[in-house]
């Protein structure tokens, strides 16, 4: 199946060394959205760059590459990854062989090579709260919701997940087309868990496949500091996540 590969860059210049000639091999077309002037350096060849006048939502910026390419699987992938030669063909082959599988994740790793959280439970309303504020400080996430960032299992074979981090995804354009995208109204932060929480209710699989590695030099801004614009950004994110899905609010 072809492959068309999304990034992008929000003053990423830097980041985008290291990233497109590590993809570029491993995809039929990459797009690069400079989201804002100057974001974008040097590009390997046949790589297509779409400049905004203005800046856009991620999801946003997503959609409207999704609609210039062709690819069957499109892959997005923040200027912070690094995928390892192999990441992109394993994540496309475990897709063929399972046809309802929508979204397809690889194992995260930091840069120096400790393993990352990014298969996850769908987000509970308490959890968020102790998670944004500073109750973290009083109930350690990674001590309290173990459960939620999956901490206790380090799957070695392909296993289901609720949502994946959006830093690094494959995903089928035929779910794409019938999601009708991703949520361009999420500004940051939550596109990536209400994208998989409404392939789920469409009978979308979304599968963690950890013989794909990625390296994610992951921020975590809003893990580290509080009342932020990041904060902000991720409370508005998560509001309107839940008016979207009030479900959500039955798991307390």
């Amino acid at each position: 199946m072809t492959v068309s590969a999304i990034v992008v860059s929000h003053g990423h210049a830097v980041e985008l060394e290291r990233l497109l000639p590590a993809l570029a091999p491993q995809v039929d077309e990459i797009v690069v959205v400079a989201n804002v002037e100057r974001s974008v350096g040097a590009v390997p060849p046949g790589t297509r760059v779409i400049e905004n006048e203005t800046p856009r939502s991620l999801a946003a910026n997503i959609n409207r590459s999704v609609a210039a390419t062709s690819g069957e699987l499109v892959v997005t992938a923040n200027p912070d990854t690094v995928p390892e030669p192999d990441a992109v063909p394993v994540l496309g082959s475990f897709m063929d062989r399972h046809p309802r599988c929508g979204i397809a994740g690889p194992a995260m790793r930091y840069p120096d090579g400790r393993w990352q959280p990014s298969r996850r439970r769908f987000p509970t309303v308490w959890g968020t709260v102790v998670r944004r504020t500073p109750l973290r400080l009083l109930y350690p996430p990674f001590e309290r919701q173990r459960s939620h960032y999956l901490l206790d299992e380090r799957p070695e074979e392909p296993v289901p997940a609720d949502w994946l981090l959006g830093a690094f995804l494959l995903m089928r354009r035929s779910m794409l087309d019938e999601l009708g995208g991703w949520d361009g109204g999420f500004r940051h932060y939550g596109e990536d868990i209400d994208l998989c929480y409404r392939a789920a209710r469409a009978g979308w699989e979304r599968w963690y496949v950890p013989a794909a590695v990625v390296r994610h030099d992951y921020a975590a801004v809003i893990d580290h500091r509080f009342l932020t614009r990041h904060t902000l950004w991720h409370a508005q994110s998560m509001l309107r996540f839940v008016r979207k899905h009030p479900d959500r609010l039955r798991a307390l």
